[in-house]
């Protein structure tokens, strides 16, 4: 597996997720611009490691903005820093020993069906890997994201989910390319919520690493309850993704060709692509069986 992240609260407990599963083989993780700038991203992915006891896992710096948009950060609800106002500024950016698009096509081109690659970021780095080396389509074992809003609201506009209204124009490439797809959005990510009770748990722990989490943790909870109070916690999208990409029976799917709306009025909403008359290739999560998730995430997890 390798996972494509903006870390992120949510991506450092997928992280934490991947980095337990005795099923997975966490070759590396890729990093982009997304919740906070991509220095970031590489910096916080590289802490939650350490914290983790996985230090050797290796952490590839990628893309910077989106194709064709500008990014601009408010910090609500992952801090100004990604990860709940716990690590601060990054002070002097530490160098990445290749790019991670680079790094992307080449694990793909030596994995090839036995990769799985994890995305829970804007989708800007798999869309220069496609771009660069189309052949890779072809190539790869399975993608899942997490992404989109199929037959739910957004929680951007009241059609669009983050990952992919921060870069449409990466998203419509990735979702029309033909690439093996599981597509784990809203419309299941909303069924799997951690709580204070949870988080409690983490703390009564002691350790450095459930400190830290917890605290990021609780920063995400806090935000959760100003702007989705109707939800008795926060939302495990991004771990839900690696759970579906271990285990695929947690969801029932629909196949379907997902196109992205670019129009203003819409943008960034995911739809059933009606007039593409070629076989889907993704594969849309409709329903999850959160309690059986939520049991191996909190089996696993600090």
């Amino acid at each position: 597996m390798i996972l494509d992240v903006d870390t992120g609260i949510d991506d450092a407990l997928a992280i934490a997720y991947a980095v337990s599963l005795p099923a997975v083989e966490l070759l590396g993780v890729t990093t982009t611009y997304g919740m906070a700038p991509v220095d970031y991203s590489y910096r916080n992915s590289r802490k939650v490691l350490e914290a983790l006891g996985a230090a050797h896992i290796p952490v590839y710096r990628g893309s910077e903005k989106p194709l064709k948009r500008s990014r601009e950060y408010s910090g609500k609800i992952h801090g100004n820093d990604g990860l709940g106002e716990t690590l601060g500024p990054v002070e002097a950016p530490a160098a990445s020993s290749e790019h991670a698009v680079d790094y992307l096509i080449c694990q793909i081109r030596k994995h090839q069906k036995e990769l799985t690659i994890v995305a829970t970021a804007p989708l800007t780095n798999l869309a220069a890997a496609i771009t660069k080396a189309p052949e890779i389509v072809g190539m790869v074992g399975k993608v899942v994201i997490m992404g989109g809003a199929v037959m739910t609201p957004g929680n951007v506009t009241k059609f669009a989910e983050a990952n992919i209204i921060i870069d449409p124009e990466a998203a419509g490439l990735v979702l029309e390319s033909g690439l093996p797809i599981t597509l784990v959005g809203l419309d299941v990510t909303r069924k799997t919520l951690l709580t204070q009770a949870d988080v409690a748990k983490w703390k009564q722990k002691g350790t450095p690493a459930s400190a830290f989490f917890a605290r990021f943790t609780e920063f995400y909870l806090d935000a959760y309850s100003k702007l989705h109070p109707y939800l008795k916690g926060c939302a495990l999208h991004d771990p839900l993704a690696v759970g579906v990409a271990v285990y695929p029976d947690l969801v029932q799917t629909v196949p379907m060709n997902v196109k992205v709306d670019l129009e203003d009025n819409a943008l960034g909403r995911t739809t059933e692509d009606l007039y593409r008359a070629a076989e889907p290739t993704t594969l849309v999560c409709v329903q999850v069986d959160a309690d059986r998730f939520m049991k191996s995430f909190f089996a696993h997890v600090i």
